[in-house]
This record gives C-alpha cells, structure tokens and sequence, in this order.
C-alpha cells in the first residue's frame, strides 16, 4: 500500500450523485449540495469555476476539475453571470428564490437543462469523504484543481458521458467505479505538473531510499518501525536516511509514522466499536494507555472523548 492509495481510501464514490447539465448561455449554477469533493467536465463547451474566495477556473471541453467543498460555489458560462438554479443535496434544482424546479428541468434519470440541444454540457459527480485519513489529501489540495485535457490519456470521462446516458444493469455500481477511476486519474496527473506544488510524502514515493520506506510505514503501521530498522530496510545509514526523509518528506520519520498512526486510530474510532484497546494495538501502540497518552498529546483530548464526538 503506497500512501496516496490509503489516502484515496476514504474518499469513494458510493451511490454517487453523478448527473450532467445541458445549458445554453448565459446560465450560471449556484452548487450548495454541501459535498466535501466533486469532479466536473465540460462534455461540450467550456464552464467557469466560480469559488466564493479567489480566482475563478476556466475549465474546457475535456478538462478535469477537483473541488473542494463544503462551501458553496459557482459554475457558469462567464464568471460575470448571475447564478439561476441552485443544485442542492441529492441533485435538487431550486431558483433563487427557493422555488423547486427540479422535475420541470429533468431531461432524462441523470440530466437537467432547459433543453436538450443545449452548446455546453457539464457533467459532475460528488464523493463521500470521511474520516482523518482523507483530510489529510484534502489539504494537500488547493479550492479548485484543474487537470487539462491533454494531461489524462484514459479516456474515463468519455466512459462516464456514454454511461450516464444508459439505463443498463448495475449502472449505479459502473459509475461509482468510474467516478473513483476518474478521481485517481485526474489526481495522478494533477501531482505531476509542476505548479500543483505536490506534497512531499507523494513526490518522496518515488525516491529509492524514502519511497519503499513510505511503502512500509503504509503497509504495516502497527509494526514497532524505528529510524533504524527503516534505515536498515532500505540499504541507508541511520544519519543518511533520517535526513533525506525529513527533507523529501517535511518531517522526521517517526513524527510522520505517529501522525499517520493518529490519523488511522482516529477514524478506527469513529467507524467502528472495537475497543481502545484493539484500536491501539492495531496502529502500533502497546495498549490503551498508550495510546491515550499520544492521542491527548497529539490531539488534545483522549479517544473515548473523540469517539463520542465531544
């Protein structure tokens, strides 16, 4: 297990609300439905990316775009174009001023518009993000993340644009599938230009030394991983290695060990109701004690007071 794959764990498309538009300028689209991360595309056309703080995105046919939530946005033709429809929870399509419109723009199970010949058609799906482990990708992204056409050669949006327009069997679990394709894909190719200024755990993967250790960490966190042992591991001097992960990575070997420790016991927590105990020797920590001493250390407040939400 590499570290963006147990990152991408928590944030799956399950049931998702996949649906396309098809609009006609001007049009603007006030999006409230509280996601925590969506993926859009312009199937036909272009669309503005409007975040209520900073610039807004030009997105183009074919291109990808990441956004963050929960907080409101906008999606329109021209930033400039005052929002008609607001899409809320569940695909809900309400005007302004609160009106529910939702059944008199349906143009088929998954897509909405004024009319079907529509010049711009976006299509969009919302992710289920839980838990601490998924936080900690969301905050290696900026609002809106853009990834051009040219940067994805699968052609999975092309795969989701002929799949929402099907009413074939298990299409809800195909487009769950391709959703969560889409997302990697586009994140893949996102971390790879060089603006997106990726975080150091996902450039240090493919570094010789620090990329099979990271491989470790992820693969076996409970393990009792020491600088040395991690060293020894992968052919490196304690000092060399120690020093190359601080650098590559932002932080020592074992303060990234207990934050992805941390993070794992906190969602343990919340999803399950296995006890303190197992949870603590299931990220690596000798018993409960243990781990109550680094959570309240680290999180400031003990694991049972996070598992009830306090």
């Amino acid at each position: 297990m590499d570290a963006l794959a147990d990152l991408l764990d928590g944030v799956r498309a399950r049931s998702a609300a996949f649906c396309q538009a098809i609009l006609e300028p001007p049009w603007s689209l006030r999006i409230a439905d509280g996601a925590r991360l969506a993926l859009a595309t312009a199937l036909c056309g272009h669309a503005w990316i409007v975040p209520d703080e900073g610039e807004p995105v030009l997105m183009r046919t074919g291109d990808v775009a990441i956004i963050k939530g929960p907080r409101p946005y906008t999606v329109g033709d021209d930033p400039a174009t005052p929002p008609e429809i607001i899409v809320h929870e569940g695909n809900r399509l309400t005007t302004m001023d609160n009106i529910d419109v939702t059944d008199s723009l349906r143009l088929g199970p998954r897509t909405s518009g004024h009319t079907p010949d529509g010049s711009a058609i976006v299509a969009s799906g919302t992710y289920q993000v839980s838990g601490d482990v998924s936080e900690r990708l969301l905050n290696a992204l900026p609002e809106v993340v853009l990834v051009p056409r040219s940067s994805t050669t699968i052609p999975i949006i092309e795969l989701l644009a002929q799949e929402v327009n099907g009413e074939g069997p298990g299409q809800q679990v195909v487009l769950d599938r391709l959703l969560d394709l889409a997302l990697i894909v586009a994140l893949r190719a996102w971390f790879a230009r060089p603006e997106a200024e990726a975080p150091g755990w996902y450039q240090a993967q493919s570094d010789p030394l620090i990329g099979p250790a990271l491989r470790l960490i992820h693969g076996d966190p409970a393990h009792p991983w020491t600088v040395a042992l991690l060293a020894e591991k992968v052919g490196a001097s304690r000092a060399a290695f120690a020093r190359r992960f601080a650098v590559l990575v932002g932080e020592p070997p074992m303060t990234y060990l207990a934050g992805w420790r941390m993070a794992l016991a906190a969602d343990l927590l919340r999803s399950s109701e296995t006890t303190i105990d197992s949870v603590a020797r299931h990220v690596g920590y000798a018993n409960a004690f243990a781990l109550s001493v680094a959570f309240k250390r680290v999180r400031g407040m003990s694991p049972s007071r996070h598992r009830a939400g306090v």
